[in-house]
């Protein structure tokens, strides 16, 4: 898409801090992050979200997703991590081509990426796993 920031940064029209690349996915620095080593995973070709990624490729960009939290913790010295995708401005994503965050953790760090927890009862635990049950 011509108007959207990460199909101009996979296509080189932007300039990033790319740490990996191959065909289907550029690994970069995020620009203005919210820890120290914040790394966004783009597919590169355009997808707003996860009701529109290939189910296979979504499995690939994890199996990325994985190996590179290993060595980003190993060379950072971490403990910890939030692997975040947002989809949709109510869940706070800004940027409507899919792509994954993972935020290295410190101690002490500030950041909050939290939620209020609601307190269902077990009858509305119950309907929504009616809602929800599979068959795949």
């Amino acid at each position: 898409m011509s108007d959207c920031i990460f199909c101009k940064i996979v296509n080189g029209e932007l300039p990033s801090a790319t740490i990996y690349e191959n065909d289907e996915f550029k690994v970069i620095l995020d620009r203005f992050p919210a820890n120290e080593g914040h790394v966004l995973i783009l597919v590169k070709d355009h997808v707003a979200n996860i009701y529109e990624i290939d189910p296979e490729k979504a499995g690939r960009l994890f199996t990325l997703a994985a190996k590179i939290a290993r060595i980003m913790k190993e060379r950072l010295g971490f403990a910890h991590m939030n692997v975040m995708q947002n989809n949709g401005t109510v869940a706070g994503q800004t940027v409507f081509h899919f792509h994954l965050h993972l935020i290295p953790r410190y101690e002490d760090d500030g950041i909050t990426i939290a939620y209020q927890p609601l307190d269902l009862t077990d009858a509305q635990i119950e309907d929504m796993r009616k809602k929800l049950e599979l068959s795949l």
